[in-house]
């Protein structure tokens, strides 16, 4: 995760587009790593980095490594995540400015996200439940789109269709009963962190 990491895109063949693209994130994680870690050093953190690549794209993770370590990276997560997510946009920065390209790397700290995503599965499967039972919608509360995005997977796993409504931060995920799916728009796209992360998320998205 410092100096010693070396881009090797250049060692696979020009003809293996699966390896040259995990060559690149594995390049994105990296240069992340490193600026978490010079992060860290500046606020006087403890914690370890560790690199993945995950559903496509580059993902790291920052974990306590000695005791007392959580309480401290505590304040990276900040309330509701909301410290966590402008960390993450300013790795992505980062691997940017080095790379000329746009990053979606996913960043978690202090297994934040992962905790939260277990959370939303239960809220989204609830909605689900209750969407099948009553055949109406059901609109979640307001999350930002990392959250939005579990649940539309959720919904979609389900085999029902959901789209998000409203303007950040109020941002939220509506569940649709069956015999409104035919009437959604053909064009929508998830309403993943694809597009919206970046500030241009489509008026609507369908998962």
């Amino acid at each position: 995760m410092s100096e010693q990491h070396s881009n090797d895109s250049s060692h696979h063949s020009a003809g293996n587009p699966v390896s040259s693209t995990v060559s690149r994130l594995e390049e994105e994680g990296e240069i992340g790593a490193d600026y978490l870690e010079e992060l860290l050093d500046i606020a006087d953190l403890g914690g370890d980095i560790d690199i993945d690549v995950d559903h496509g794209r580059a993902s790291i993770a920052v974990v306590a490594s000695e005791e007392g370590d959580e309480r401290e990276l505590a304040d990276l997560v900040g309330r509701d995540g909301e410290v966590l997510e402008a960390v993450q946009e300013l790795t992505r920065l980062a691997v940017q400015a080095r790379t000329g390209n746009r990053s979606r790397l996913m960043l978690d700290i202090n297994g934040y996200r992962a905790d939260r995503r277990i959370e939303l599965t239960k809220v989204a499967q609830e909605a689900v439940t209750k969407v099948l039972t009553s055949g109406e919608p059901v609109s979640l509360e307001p999350m930002n789109p990392f959250e939005r995005k579990v649940c539309h997977d959720v919904v979609a796993a389900a085999g029902l269709v959901s789209e998000s409504e409203g303007a950040e931060p109020h941002r939220y995920v509506v569940v649709l009963p069956a015999d409104e799916m035919d009437d959604q728009d053909g064009d929508d796209i998830n309403d993943g962190d694809q597009t919206e992360e970046a500030g241009d998320e489509p008026a609507v998205e369908q998962a």
